[in-house]
Parts: C-alpha cells; structure tokens; sequence
C-alpha cells in the first residue's frame, strides 16, 4: 500500500509531538513494508524531495505571510490575522498537494496536522476520490490558535474569532473518510461541538517506543543527592503553565529541591519569567535533548492550562519511569494514570500544584525511584500496535 502522510512539521523540523508522531508511524509503515510518502512544510523557499529513514519527504515553502512555527518573536495582531485568513483557504498549498496527489498516486491519504496548507488540501485528496484518514492532534478545526485557549484560560466557548476564522471548518470536517483521535479527550471535544459529523471515529495513541529514550539513572551532577529533583520539558509558553509551576516554586517547604526548565519560548516572555523567579534553584536549560533531560530529573511535571490531546512528554515520562504531577487538563489524566506515582492538581492552581510538590519533597525516595510501568500498559503506545490500527483505517470500507 502506498500512504501519502501530510503533517504540517517533519523531523528534524520539530516543535510538538504531533510531527514526531507522524515520523515514528511513517516509519513503522515502512517497515511493515508499505511504500510512505510525506509531505510538510519548512522555512526555506524552495520545494525539496530527501529521503529519510526510508521515507520519501516533500518539503514546502509556507504560502503565508510568515513562518510562525517555534518563533522567538511574536507577530504584529494585524499580521496575525492575516496569515489566520489565509489559512482559512489556501489555493496555493492545495496546488502543491495536488501534484503530489497526482505525481504519487497514493492508495490513502492520512493529514495529520495541516496548519499551513489548510483544508484547501482535503479538497484536492477529494477530488481524486482517494481515501483520507484524518488524526487530531489538536483543535486546529475549532480554534485559529488550535488550541482552545486564550487571555490565560481554557475557551468554554468558542470566541468570536474562532467562529469567524474556521467558519468553513465545520463543514468540511466531513470529508475525511475516518477520523482518529490521538485521546478521547480531543475527540469529545470535537464531537460536542458538532464536528465529524457522521464521521467514523476511533482513538489511537502516538507511537512512542522505550528505545527512544536512555535508561533510567539517577540525576547527577550541580546538586546535592538529597535533592528531589521537578522538571519540565516543552515550550516556554503561558499556556503550557509554566509561571504556574514557578509561582508553586514560592510555596514549597523544604529546601532540597530543584526544578529544571527545558525549552525555548518567545524571549521577551522568558526574560520576564527569569527576572521574576530568580531563585537559584531554578535551572534554565534552554533546548535540550530529551534523554539528557529525563536523565536529569526526578519528577516531570505538566502544569498545562490548555487541554492538551495528548502530550508527548507525558508518554515519554512513563517509558523513562519518572514520577509525575500532572495539571487534570484535556487528555493529559488518560495517560498519566498509567505512571506508578503521579498526582493531580486543578489547572492553574499553585497553591495546589505547590501541596503536590510538598507530598513528593516529603517522602523523596519513592519519587526519586524509577518505575516503568507494566509492559500491558504501555503496549497501546508500540509501533506494531498502532500500524495495526491505521491500517485497519485505512482499508476501512
């Protein structure tokens, strides 16, 4: 079977877990000997063909008015909207497709994240009457943002600019032939809101293999043995709860801890956030590799506002055996249940987050031990099990 993946990012162009879940399934498909195609966007000008991994990837130039993944500055709110307008149909990005469509001739297509080449893409898959599997890995088809957040809380209901930014997607969130969810979260979501209508509809988590990440170890190195040691890994971002977990910091009892920050964020936005928790305790490590961090801490926590589908970092914690505190956001509970040690707070609340930390700080050595959790529980996350379900997708009739 030849599979056209269509995914917004590509390795080594990563800021989410959506992109490195469409590249470990791409990956996965070719070994269990399916011919993958893939088409993404990157910042260059030019159009690309590479091969990578076995998997032949189309990269395109943005036919917008800006690259606006992993900035480290943020755009004028007149450019914002217009990129957000363009991308409510982008003639030019389903002319791209369409070649593709018409030069690999796939059996199925499966978009993942589309931002930037618009549903204008769905309508080419369509034309050609081939079969379109479409994964959620956010809220793209409800939210210009995707992510249902906005001014520092979670959208109970859709804004005005939401509804007129992605007015035409409830509608054409009918084309797609199947649609998989990566939580039952994210498609609730969309189902309450009266998208997919009549769509079949199945969840599927992101593959995400043990050998990705490097055994356990304790963390070591700048600080005493006695210190427990909190992380957090993703983007520096409001959303994402950091200056939740900063505040917690304020109100935490004892004195051997540490917290480690690993990520990238707006800078203007992260310089404030250092200029206001100055303690030193508090580490800033910019990017960092995720083995080298899940060697590092102890405990990750994930303090997002926004209802995340489906963090990555939360499925990478299990397979590293880290304990967890975890924000009861979105899908972040479903899997987060899994670990052997984890605790929940209300999102947002540090007070809360902070009696969480204070519990761990009281009793350091069953957090500070790795437990990986049974292999039943994680075998929804292996890349046999998952191809099996896409393709069940895919040759759905």
């Amino acid at each position: 079977m030849k599979i056209l993946i269509i995914s917004t990012l590509y390795p080594p162009h990563v800021i989410g877990g959506a992109e490195k879940a469409a590249a470990e399934l791409a990956e996965a498909l070719i070994r269990r000997g399916h011919e993958v195609v893939v088409a993404s966007l990157h910042p260059e000008s030019n159009e690309l063909v590479e091969n990578r991994n076995g998997v032949r990837v189309y990269r395109f130039p943005l036919d917008n008015f800006y690259w606006p993944f992993g900035r480290t500055e943020k755009p004028s709110i007149l450019r914002r909207v217009a990129w957000h307008m363009r991308e409510m149909w982008n003639p030019a990005a389903a002319r791209r497709i369409g070649n593709i469509l018409d030069a690999e001739t796939p059996d199925v297509v499966n978009t993942h994240n589309i931002c930037g080449f618009s549903l204008a893409a769905w309508r080419e898959v369509k034309r050609r009457k081939i079969r379109l599997v479409h994964t959620l890995h956010d809220y793209y088809l409800m939210c210009p943002r995707c992510t249902l957040f906005d001014k520092g809380r979670k959208c109970e209901k859709r804004c005005l600019s939401c509804k007129v930014l992605t007015f035409n997607r409830r509608r054409l969130s009918r084309l797609p032939d199947s649609i998989v969810s990566v939580s039952h979260h994210a498609l609730e979501e969309h189902l309450k809101r009266k998208y997919l209508k009549a769509r079949p509809a199945t969840v599927i988590y992101n593959i995400q293999s043990a050998p990705k990440l490097a055994p356990p170890q304790r963390p070591n190195g700048g600080h005493s043995c006695r210190d427990l040691v909190f992380g957090f890994i993703g983007r520096v971002e409001e959303e994402k709860g950091i200056e939740t977990l900063l505040a917690a910091t304020r109100q935490l009892r004892s004195s051997n801890w540490k917290l480690k920050i690993a990520g990238k964020g707006i800078e203007g936005y992260v310089d404030k956030l250092k200029r206001d928790f100055t303690d030193s305790r508090i580490e800033w490590l910019g990017f960092t590799e995720a083995v080298q961090f899940y060697a590092s801490v102890n405990v990750v926590v994930l303090p997002s506002l926004w209802a995340e589908p489906l963090p990555y970092v939360c499925v990478e914690s299990l397979h590293a055996g880290k304990s967890l505190i975890c924000a009861s956001s979105g899908g972040i509970p479903e899997i987060a249940r899994l670990s052997r040690v984890v605790e929940f707070f209300p999102a947002g609340n540090a007070h809360s987050l902070a009696e969480k930390m204070n519990l761990a700080l009281g009793s350091p050595q069953e957090w500070r031990e790795s437990q990986i959790p049974d292999e039943s529980k994680l075998t929804p996350f292996g890349g046999e099990y998952v191809v099996d379900r896409y393709l069940g997708e895919y040759l759905r009739t």
